[in-house]
């Protein structure tokens, strides 16, 4: 039996989707002279924090484990990431980046940060406000999904 749910709230959710989703279309055209794509940079920024099994990055992405690996393998041979063995499994691989694959996450940021930075200076003091306000709220509701 499907849950009943409010009209109003249906609409807003079917608006919040299609906004992420454009920005999402707009991030990953943001840099197309960089030297990393969207799923690279997104990969990377992933195990930033310490190394991942290779499935759970591809749970992460959203895509199967053969794509997972194919990205993987393009960015080992550019030096920005190692796999090792994982520490609590030896059956599993873990997925590592390199100094060199943070200098390019580094990189990558600042340059979309300034296109991004371009764009926001051409909103109003208000609408910068309320983007300001909504980020919390984002936050929240990506957590909330991540949990």
């Amino acid at each position: 039996m499907t849950k009943a749910f409010d009209p109003a709230l249906l609409d807003l959710a079917q608006e919040f989707r299609e906004t992420l989703r454009l920005g999402v279309y707009m991030f990953r055209r943001l840099d197309p002279e960089g030297e990393l794509t969207a799923a690279q940079l997104s990969l990377l920024a992933m195990i930033s924090d310490g190394g991942l099994r290779v499935g759970d990055v591809a749970r992460n992405l959203g895509i199967k484990v053969p794509s997972a690996t194919e990205q993987i393998i393009k960015l080992e041979r550019a030096g920005l990431v190692s796999r090792q063995p994982d520490p609590d499994d030896s059956r599993a691989v873990q997925v590592a980046i390199t100094q060199a694959g943070m200098t390019a996450v580094d990189s990558a940021n600042q340059r979309r940060n300034e296109l991004v930075a371009t764009l926001l200076q051409e909103l109003s003091d208000d609408e910068l406000g309320h983007l300001t306000a909504a980020l919390p709220v984002i936050t929240k509701i990506n957590n909330a999904f991540q949990n």
